[in-house]
């Protein structure tokens, strides 16, 4: 996957769970569903920018 899908997805996920949390409130069990899933797409563009990072530094 590359980088610019992975923002797609992190975007479309967010606008997800701000509808989500607006109709079923913040601490709903799917609002935490949906926070956890984004926080999963965060931490893989996390990895994926990091080892970017690290490649062009040690190259």
């Amino acid at each position: 996957m590359s980088k610019q899908e992975l923002l797609k997805l992190i975007e479309k996920k967010r606008a997800e769970m701000i509808d989500i949390a607006t109709k079923n409130g913040i601490n709903s069990n799917v609002s935490i569903q949906y926070s956890q899933e984004l926080d999963h797409l965060l931490n893989e563009y996390n990895r994926y920018s990091y080892s970017s990072i690290k490649r062009v530094t040690y190259s």
